[in-house]
């Protein structure tokens, strides 16, 4: 069971942090981490929304911004490896990746503990 538990994060590990799969949501109303989101095809996503628009880039310096502030980052730390005009995203964070893990642990429970799947 400890291993599909880690199936269900939507990060994985590398020597220099971390690499996230996001599902983004621009104009979204306020920027926020709203948990873990099991795509159709079974994978997880971690879902972000963000107020600014899919406009010229600034959903996705606004996506960056969030994350670097809600881990602790620099946001030079933090980078878009894919998805620039998709909604889902791959974002690489650069840091201690036992850290990293562990406060996207925290901040995907403390939202993901409503959903019934």
């Amino acid at each position: 069971m400890v291993a599909n538990d880690a199936c269900k994060e939507p990060w994985r590990y590398s020597a220099a942090g971390i690499s996230i799969a996001l599902r983004v949501t621009p104009r979204g109303g306020r920027d926020d981490i709203d948990g873990i989101e099991r795509l159709a095809d079974g994978r997880s996503v971690l879902k972000v929304r963000v107020r600014a628009i899919a406009d010229g880039g600034e959903a996705n310096k606004a996506v960056l911004v969030l994350l670097a502030k809600s881990l602790g980052v620099p946001k030079s730390s933090v980078k878009l490896l894919s998805g620039a005009t998709s909604r889902l995203k791959q974002i690489a964070v650069d840091g201690d990746p036992a850290r990293l893990g562990e406060a996207l642990r925290r901040l995907a429970s403390a939202k993901s503990t409503d959903q019934g799947n």
